[in-house]
């Protein structure tokens, strides 16, 4: 099959075009980089000509109120070219709880993007993933000050990218699953314990303060960002962290 990745040449993108391409498929990355533009439209068309499926790998610049008017743009501009273009299959990356958390505007932005999806013409997939391990350090730094990293005890349970671009091409070479397949990494962890033991493994002096409101993740309300019942993917963050 032939398959046109956008937002192919970034994290899960350009992993997620390995494992289809090392599978015998024909997997095209597809990126601002290489003239294609989601919200001007620049390119599209002939990004997904003669595809089979879409996944949808962009991503939103900023995760503030900003983000619902990109989703919603880059959606409709992606779902006509795919209809004009033939497209059987339409896959997109979400988020496990997205909806369980409407005070944060790139929940509601990422729920919008479902929504949109869900509307359209294609028949669709949707992988929903927790929080990547490769983001831990990028999430301590947003409430980091001077030798302190301030973070809630928010439950989450993370997971290794490669770990969701193998889950992700599965989803995409497969018949469309008109619904969401949840993936999740196998351990589950209070976020400021985690911080602990990423800042011991780099044998980093900082100290992680347990803070209730600190950054994005304080207003997260129970375990919403878990799932007990999802696919549980292999990799362990002792193991990731090696």
């Amino acid at each position: 099959m032939k398959f046109a990745v956008i937002g192919g040449t970034g994290l899960i993108g350009s992993q997620v075009v390995d494992h289809l391409n090392a599978a015998g498929h024909e997997a095209v990355p597809h990126a601002l980089s290489t003239g294609v533009d989601v919200i001007s439209g620049q390119g599209l068309d002939e990004a997904v000509a003669g595809a089979d499926v879409v996944v949808n790998l962009t991503n939103s610049p900023t995760f503030d109120e900003a983000s619902p008017a990109f989703f919603r743009t880059s959606m409709e501009n992606l779902l006509a070219a795919a209809e004009k273009g033939g497209v059987r299959h339409f896959v997109i990356l979400s988020i496990v709880g997205v909806d369980q958390v409407p005070e944060l505007d790139y929940y509601r932005a990422k729920v919008l993007q479902e929504d949109i999806l869900k509307a359209g013409p294609i028949p669709y997939s949707i992988v929903r993933a927790t929080q990547f391990m490769e983001f831990i350090d990028a999430v301590m730094s947003w409430t980091a000050d001077g030798d302190t990293v301030r973070l809630p005890a928010t439950p989450i349970q993370p997971i290794a990218s490669k770990d969701v671009a193998r889950a992700v091409a599965e989803v995409a070479a497969g018949a469309p699953l008109q619904g969401v397949h949840n993936i999740a990494g196998p351990e589950i962890f209070a976020l400021d314990e985690l911080g602990r033991i990423t800042l011991a493994h780099h044998a980093d002096g900082r100290t992680v303060v347990t803070d209730p409101a600190a950054g994005m993740f304080g207003t997260v309300k129970g375990d919403v960002l878990t799932d007990k019942d999802a696919h549980l993917a292999p990799t362990r963050y002792a193991d990731w962290l090696s």
